[in-house]
């Protein structure tokens, strides 16, 4: 049993490094701050860890050892400023995300938006967050995910819709009157050498392919469709495939301004385009 919190976040942290987690040192402090209830800095690292502390953070520590994502040991994850839930079965929202969630802000001119791939939610609380006036729709297909879609929008307003993004009758009612679609697509090509964590998400949610184009070349006429004239649309990509998303985008013929949006990193990590006037 540790003394204080500060040596047992000192275990934690080389429990950690030895299992191959990528930061050891924040995953061992977010885990102890989920426990105590306080903020990763307000830890106070020289009292006397509370009766059951040290039972609770080696249960958290040996799942996080496992390379089980942190955010599925903790059971929620942060977006911008929503904390959403998640766990097996739901992809887990990244932050280079937010960037086009900002973008998707600042850019919705009209009321209707739709989130499509929506997983957690994510996208389409965002934007019901910092644009509450709007209809915003969020289209998952997955049981799974949808449980966390459902319970992370309930109450907000968002509508949440079970379907297949890429069917021609998804969402037909709003057919040309769409101002703005967000999408976080399974986007990654077929790989088996990435970090253990991204393997906990759901395959589908994350694989699309070999090219990792399979999903986002289907939700390109749902695009066309759903839009009107003038309507925007920002779609996230795999690193390694920005000009083949562009280039589909120009090869449907029914899209503008179709150029790319870095991540905070400087990576071309979306591509946001107009629906062309016909």
């Amino acid at each position: 049993m540790d003394n204080t919190y500060g040596q047992a976040l000192r275990r934690g942290v080389q429990r950690l490094r030895a299992a191959g987690v990528p930061s050891p040192e924040w995953d061992a402090r977010i885990i102890a701050a989920h426990l105590i209830h306080c903020g990763h800095m307000d830890i106070p690292l020289d009292q006397a860890p509370m009766p059951g502390f040290d039972m609770a953070y080696d249960a958290l520590l040996r799942r996080r050892e496992s390379r089980k994502p942190l955010q599925y040991v903790l059971g929620s994850a942060w977006f911008g400023p929503l904390e959403l839930k998640v766990g097996p079965g739901v992809f887990i929202p990244r932050p280079e995300t937010e960037v086009m969630a900002d973008w998707a802000v600042r850019n919705a001119d009209g009321p209707r938006l739709v989130d499509l791939c929506t997983g957690t939610g994510a996208l389409a609380l965002y934007l019901h967050h910092y644009l509450p006036e709007a209809q915003v729709r969020a289209v998952e297909l997955a049981d799974a995910a949808l449980a966390y879609t459902t319970a992370n929008a309930r109450g907000s307003g968002v509508e949440v819709i079970q379907a297949d993004a890429t069917d021609a009758t998804t969402l037909a009612e709003w057919n040309g009157t769409v101002d703005l679609i967000v999408t976080n697509p399974p986007y990654v090509p077929e790989t088996p050498d990435l970090d253990p964590e991204v393997y906990h998400d759901p395959h589908d949610a994350v694989f699309a392919g070999e090219d990792g184009m399979g999903v986002i070349t289907g939700l390109i006429p749902t695009f066309a469709r759903l839009l009107r004239p003038g309507g925007k649309v920002a779609i996230e990509h795999d690193d390694s495939t920005s000009e083949a998303v562009q280039a589909v985008m120009a090869r449907h013929g029914g899209f503008e301004r179709i150029s790319a949006l870095q991540d905070m990193t400087g990576t071309p990590r979306f591509v946001t385009a107009v629906r062309a006037v016909d």
